[in-house]
C-alpha cells in the first residue's frame, strides 16, 4: 500500500516525468504486476518514466532505452533491443539418449556444465559458431540428441559482461 500511495502523490500534480526509484522493491507479485499495468498506462499517455532497479527482467521488459552504471559511471545508454543484442554468449541445452560418461570438450564451446546424468548446457560464442556446429561437434562425439532448447542472452548476461570487465 506504501508503494501505491508513493506512485499516487508523485502522480497528483500530472508531471510530464516520472521518476521512479525501485518501485517494486518489496512488494507482491500481484501488486507488481499492477504497477507495471498502471506505468505503461502513463507512458503510453505520454509521460517519461525514469525507472532505476535492480530487478533487470523488468527493466529489460519495460524499457524501451537502458543506461547501466556502474561505479558511478555511465557504461551504457542505449535502446534496449541493441544493448541486449551486443551480448554474444548462448547456450544450448541438450538432453542425450543415454547417462554422460564424460564430458565433451570442443574448440567451439565456451563453457560446458552437466545439469543432470544425461543433460547438457553448452555455451558458445555466437560471433564465432552456431548451434548447428555445437550440435554437430556433440554429436561427433557419439552422442545422440533426444532433446535441444537453447537459451538466448538476457539484459543480465549484458550486464555482467559489461560490469565484469576490468576497469
Amino acid at each position: 500500500m506504501k508503494r501505491r500511495l508513493l506512485v499516487a502523490k508523485a502522480m497528483v500534480h500530472s508531471p510530464p516525468i516520472l521518476v521512479l526509484d525501485e518501485p517494486t522493491a518489496g512488494v507482491d507479485i500481484e501488486l507488481r504486476r499492477q504497477l507495471w499495468a498502471y506505468v505503461r498506462q502513463l507512458n503510453a499517455q505520454g509521460v517519461t518514466v525514469v525507472l532505476t532497479t535492480h530487478y533487470l527482467e523488468e527493466a529489460e521488459e519495460l524499457c524501451d532505452r537502458i543506461a547501466i552504471i556502474n561505479h558511478g559511471r555511465v557504461i551504457a545508454n542505449e535502446p534496449t533491443r541493441q544493448l541486449v543484442s551486443k551480448a554474444q554468449e548462448k547456450a544450448v541445452v541438450v538432453t542425450f539418449d543415454r547417462e554422460i560418461d564424460s564430458v565433451p570438450a570442443n574448440a567451439c564451446f565456451e563453457n560446458i556444465n552437466l545439469l543432470d546424468e544425461r543433460t547438457l548446457e553448452i555455451t558458445y560464442r555466437k560471433d564465432k559458431v552456431d548451434a548447428g556446429q555445437v550440435l554437430a561437434a556433440v554429436q561427433r562425439d557419439g552422442f545422440a540428441i533426444v532433446d535441444v532448447r537453447t537459451r538466448e542472452p538476457d539484459l543480465e548476461d549484458v550486464f555482467l559482461s559489461l560490469t565484469c570487465e576490468p576497469a
